[in-house]
């Protein structure tokens, strides 16, 4: 499944403890953190080639397994390896999405910890020593190739890199961006191969808990804007759909990041779109209230729900949006991503 929808939901176990602040250094730490519980990166992105425009979105998540830690058997599922993508056809006016899941090993998976090296099967994100970032996954309907290039500095989430995620102190991540990422390479859709270029956004994230017990989903968005400006805003919400905990960033292009307070965030519906298949009533346009400014984040494609109940047992909703700031006026694009509306996640 997806980055936050079935490892966040297993990270609500018990027996977490706080995460130290500490500096984050690279490039060891674009690598995996097998002692710890979750992990995932993430890329989303958007791509043109000539009059056609595309969302792609790839995931790779690391999962340690605590009750077979001990085990000395080489055939013991320690760490599990998922992986997730999709491509959204805007001119088609539609969503293709696939998904993996292999214990890590034998060659079939890994998470490299020296540095970005993902692999499950022939599905691969790699990092080189140039820093630019290579996927190659080649899926059904579907398949990605495509080389990121950093343009911007990492973007350290939090304070220094550490993120909370709730209320309570253990409920934080280890959280850093790669916004602003130059895109090129190939993406093929049902058996047509298009020369694409865009920008993307890369999301790396490790932990050992983050869901807090009320949480019964999030709403989440990371945007590139035409200026090189990079904004991440987020809320977990209760049944009630009141805000249990916030947060977010900002940063200008060549300036200094800003993180957001738990109470400085505010989403509010504007929209909502009900899929034909679920159910599920998703707000595919949402007013965002930042310290950065107030802006509109709208859907390009109402139906883009993924459903990851043949791996991991999550429906979501994440896809392809537009940024307008508070004039109407659209100033950039990225990723809304929204969880527990089809049902709340079951830690």
């Amino acid at each position: 499944m997806h980055r936050r929808t079935l490892l966040l939901a297993m990270l609500s176990a018990p027996a977490a403890w706080a995460l130290p602040p500490r500096a984050l250094q690279f490039p060891r730490d674009f690598g995996s953190h097998p002692d710890l519980r979750t992990e995932w990166w993430y890329i989303t992105g958007h791509a043109q080639s000539g009059t056609r425009e595309f969302g792609f979105q790839l995931t790779f998540f690391r999962s340690r397994v605590d009750d077979t830690q001990a085990m000395r058997s080489a055939f013991a599922a320690k760490q599990l390896v998922f992986a997730h993508a999709a491509v959204t056809d805007l001119q088609g006016l539609k969503l293709l999405h696939d998904q993996r899941i292999a214990r890590a090993g034998f060659g079939i998976a890994q998470a490299g910890e020296t540095d970005t090296d993902v692999r499950l099967r022939d599905w691969t994100l790699q990092r080189g020593a140039d820093g630019r970032y290579q996927a190659r996954l080649p899926a059904g309907d579907f398949a990605l190739a495509l080389d990121f290039t950093p343009t911007q500095p990492v973007l350290l989430q939090g304070s220094a890199g550490l993120s909370r995620k709730g209320p309570q102190p253990e409920q934080a991540s280890y959280y850093y961006s790669e916004p602003q990422l130059a895109t090129r390479g190939r993406l093929t859709v049902q058996g047509q191969g298009f020369d694409v270029a865009g920008t993307a956004w890369l999301d790396h994230e490790w932990s050992e808990a983050l869901m807090h017990p009320e949480a019964v989903g999030w709403d989440w968005i990371g945007m590139n804007l035409d200026d090189g400006s990079a904004l991440t805003a987020f809320h977990l919400r209760r049944a009630d759909g009141s805000a249990l905990w916030g947060g977010g960033s900002w940063r200008p292009r060549g300036g200094e990041a800003r993180s957001f307070g738990a109470d400085t965030v505010r989403f509010d519906a504007e929209r909502r779109w009900t899929s034909p298949r679920t159910r599920a009533a998703y707000p595919v346009q949402w007013r965002i209230d930042t310290p950065a400014g107030r802006f509109t984040v709208r859907a390009l494609l109402d139906d883009q729900e993924l459903d990851s109940r043949g791996s991991a047992g999550a429906v979501y909703w994440e896809g392809l949006s537009e940024l307008l700031d508070d004039q109407g006026r659209r100033v950039g694009r990225g990723y809304l991503e929204m969880t527990g509306y089809a049902a709340r996640l079951q830690l």
